[in-house]
């Protein structure tokens, strides 16, 4: 590897709180262009911020889950500059004092930890969103601009430059994603704007210490982009070193229908936001005790989680991940368990036919019909010998349309699977004297004469017999 990736991303995340961050303006999605606006948020002369304090709490909350130091004496700042979007032409953002700071959390990589160092989370004030014309911003001749969302309260979680590929930054965005749900500060809709990230990536030569010449990634928003985005920007930094040429520095945008990223505007020039102290906010003194009350509130967190379920339910790391990925699926995993003892086959579930049915109907477990008692039930059932695999699918379709419990559905429509030994003995006798040629081939080492007369009890019994069962009855049969 000639080589070395170096990324850093900055996360943006709305605050779940009802009212934005300095007026009581809703912080609700949607809406008429312009109808959630007050004097205060479109930063007309002679108004005054106030700070809502939930939006400290959360920012708190967010800090403390990712390990960081919480200031006992932050402040407001002025960041100076001139966009459409931004009405009053600065935006109330932390500059050299912010909330939260020296924090870090950890991802798993190639079945390794690898810890990512978090510098600061900060709060700040979201922009306007501006409308543009086209598909993409580089495509669009015009562009409106909507200040719904002007105000509406963010944190910025700054990380150190520590990630090493994009798929490192990719876990670790889902890593942040995942404890945002958890804390239940954000609900972290990216396709609402509501999780953000800009990604920063530089390569250097293999051993250099000091970093090379960094390209800025703005407003990707999904996990694809930043993966994708972030790999073609690695192989195009690679060329223009490879050619002897210079990596110039820049913002530039993913472009997601032609797969390449654009430049947007050159970063040659450290931008001079000119910060000053926010005249119009008194600092924020955090007492030690609040704090304490904050960390009180802090639930199990998607690692602690994850190892849990792997020392009490033996559940593998892979399984243990994808079901603390979230915590709506973590609190369902955990509310099934509370009816059955088989933690394996609840998680083949969850990880098969219900997260495979939540994709296709594009619905969260939240939305989930069939109750975590009743999937316990269909486990219990399937391991009764009441159920076949395939049986055990069809009732659970069943149960998805119908929202009964699977112990009903086999009773009403006989589902049963027939693990009567004679019942059962009687209708592979009849199979194998149907079919002499089979037992022939079956004995002549031809395995799929196996698979045949299987096939046929199975016709027979309308897929209701047990598998396993008729293999061994036949096998014996056979011999």
């Amino acid at each position: 590897m000639k080589y070395e990736t170096v990324i850093g991303l900055e996360v943006h995340s709305e605050l779940k709180t009802k009212s934005k961050i300095f007026c009581g303006c809703t912080t609700a999605f949607g809406g008429d262009p312009n109808t959630h606006v007050c004097p205060v948020c479109l930063g007309l002369p002679g108004v005054l911020p106030v700070i809502n304090k939930r939006v400290v709490e959360f920012a708190i909350k967010a800090g403390l889950a990712m390990n960081c130091e919480i200031l006992p004496f932050s402040k407001f700042d002025r960041k100076n500059y001139y966009y459409p979007d931004l009405p009053k032409n600065f935006q109330t953002s932390q500059y050299d004092l912010p909330i939260c700071v020296n924090g870090h959390i950890d991802i798993e990589i190639n079945g390794e930890t690898k810890r990512i160092g978090i510098t600061r989370i900060h709060m700040e004030e979201d922009a306007g969103k501006l409308v543009h014309s086209g598909d993409t911003i580089t495509s669009s001749s015009s562009a409106l601009v909507d200040y719904n969302r002007t105000g509406v309260p963010l944190i910025e979680i700054v990380s150190e430059p520590d990630m090493r590929s994009p798929e490192e930054a990719k876990l670790y965005l889902e890593k942040v994603k995942a404890i945002l749900e958890y804390i239940d500060v954000s609900d972290c809709k990216m396709q609402e704007g509501s999780l953000r990230c800009d990604a920063n990536i530089s390569l250097r030569p293999v051993g250099q210490a000091e970093f090379g010449t960094k390209s800025e990634l703005k407003n990707l928003n999904s996990f694809r982009s930043v993966q994708r985005g972030l790999e073609y920007e690695e192989l195009r930094q690679a060329e223009i070193l490879d050619e002897g040429g210079r990596v110039i520095q820049e913002t530039r945008t993913w472009d997601e229908q032609q797969n390449v990223t654009k430049s947007l505007r050159s970063k040659e020039e450290a931008h001079d936001y000119r910060y000053f102290p926010e005249p119009d906010l008194v600092p924020i003194i955090v007492a030690p005790e609040w704090i304490e009350e904050i960390r009180a509130t802090l639930p199990e967190l998607p690692d602690a989680r994850k190892h849990r379920l792997m020392d009490v339910y033996g559940l593998s790391a892979y399984d243990a991940d994808m079901i603390t990925m979230t915590r709506a699926m973590a609190d369902y995993f955990d509310a099934v368990m509370e009816h059955t003892a088989d933690a394996k086959t609840a998680t083949n579930w969850l990880m098969g036919d219900v997260s495979a049915y939540l994709n296709n109907a594009g619905i969260t477990i939240t939305e989930f019909a069939v109750k975590p008692a009743d999937l316990a039930q269909l486990v219990a059932l399937i391991n009764k010998g009441v159920l076949s695999s395939k049986l055990a699918k069809a009732v659970f379709e069943e149960m998805v349309a119908s929202g009964k419990t699977p112990e009903a559905i086999v009773k009403e429509k006989g589902l049963e699977q027939i693990s009567d030994q004679g019942a059962l003995e009687a209708i592979v006798d009849e199979t194998l004297a149907e079919n002499p040629k089979s037992i022939e081939d079956f004995r002549a080492g031809k395995d799929r004469a196996l698979g045949f007369l299987v096939g046929q009890i199975m016709k027979k019994t309308k897929g209701k017999a047990n598998p396993a069962m008729i293999n061994d009855m036949l096998k014996e049969k056979m011999k």
